[in-house]
């Protein structure tokens, strides 16, 4: 090929303007789809666009003026650059001037094609442990996923050629119909049959992507879970999702986290609550015992006396708060546990405590049970 500035027939101190308005003409002129597919033709345009790219480019430009190809290194032409190919092409002049850019229709200036519609949401469900929730964790999620078509690169055309506008609405997608009344003119604006509302209509579809611009696949990834969520919370990680629709921007994924329930704790924000049955001997004289927490155990000690229902604290043993800001209790209620067998020697025992024991009181005030979560936390706190 001979030089840049030859091949787009501009002076070496064209404007980028300049530059622009002398490659656009000479696409228009090689393209392929204005040349019935000529080789030549084909040529010629990957030609003038290789030209385009780096002298558009200000830096790519010095650099070209100063070393010509050989000082590109990473771009077109340069050593140890992937080879300038057809495909890059046609993507470039799509970037620059779009695919029915007053280009191949007659339709009025400033009538824009509908814009290629962002890829749909995804929602994927993350269950995690209370453990997860305590220290926070990163998650691999396998999602089924739309990737953009590699063999006609999201366009939905078979390789080489691309979509064109669609002669009944004239690539916007839509069609206008006047109605007349008593009342005066309305206008009501639908989506255009014939290309489905697209603006655009493909001669030829891609045989992989059938003409929608995108496979489905499976991609792994990583979110990173914050300590201190629960299941009414979920994290949206953006641009991650579906590619759109010919060649439209990705859409989100929302993953919706699930927190395991774990039979040994109730939650309430960050404070969990552990039910520990004792034995009455350990009810009325104490006692030190091991308490399950999340993440392993704890020493709590048992005080003389202690009712059931009353409930104990482990400071620091429940959840962290959302944002920061600490972390909250374990509560531990104490429930006397009654065995219902009983060995002779424990039948002699009780009675023989019977005769000596105290009176239980006449009732027990059921209106400490209302509110129990609010009492807690003004307790403790």
């Amino acid at each position: 090929m001979s030089n840049y500035y030859e091949r787009l027939g501009v002076p070496q101190d064209a404007t980028t303007e300049e530059i622009k308005k002398a490659y656009r003409k000479l696409a228009l002129k090689y393209h392929p789809d204005r040349n019935e597919g000529s080789k030549d033709a084909e040529a010629q345009f990957k030609e003038v666009t290789e030209a385009y790219e780096v002298l558009r480019d200000p830096d790519k430009r010095a650099t070209y003026d100063r070393y010509g190809k050989q000082g590109l290194r990473g771009g077109p032409g340069g050593p140890g650059a992937s080879a300038f190919d057809f495909a890059d092409a046609i993507r470039i002049f799509m970037r620059d001037f779009g695919a029915f850019e007053e280009v191949f229709t007659s339709r009025p200036r400033g009538s824009r094609p509908r814009e290629p519609g962002k890829g749909q949401t995804l929602r994927v469900r993350l269950p995690i442990t209370l453990r997860d929730v305590a220290r926070g964790v990163t998650k691999k999620l396998r999602v089924a996923i739309l990737e953009t078509c590699e063999d006609c690169r999201g366009t939905g055309a078979i390789g080489g050629t691309l979509p064109l506008p669609c002669e009944h609405c004239g690539g916007s997608g839509e069609v206008r119909q006047v109605q007349r009344s008593v009342f005066g003119q309305f206008v009501s604006v639908a989506p255009c049959k014939a290309c489905g509302g697209q603006g655009r209509v493909i001669k030829e579809v891609c045989r992989k992507c059938k003409g929608e611009g995108r496979v489905r696949t499976e991609r792994e990834m990583e979110v990173e879970v914050p300590s201190g969520v629960g299941s009414d919370n979920y994290l949206t990680l953006r641009g991650q999702g579906n590619v759109g629709p010919w060649g439209g921007p990705r859409g989100d994924i929302v993953v919706l986290l699930e927190v395991e329930e774990d039979p040994r704790f109730l939650r309430h924000g960050e404070y969990v609550l552990f039910e520990l049955p004792i034995t009455f001997a350990q009810a009325a004289l104490g006692a030190e015992v091991e308490v399950p927490t999340i993440e392993g155990s704890a020493r709590l000690t048992i005080p003389p006396g202690v009712q059931s229902g009353d409930v104990l604290r482990l400071r620091g043993e429940g959840l962290p708060e959302l944002h920061g800001g600490g972390k909250g209790d374990q509560l531990v209620r104490v429930r006397v546990w009654t065995p219902r067998k009983l060995s002779k020697e424990q039948q002699r025992a009780y009675k023989a405590l019977r005769e000596v024991e105290d009176a239980p009181p006449e009732h027990v005030d059921t209106r400490e049970e209302k509110g129990f979560w609010s009492k807690m936390k003004e307790a403790f706190s």
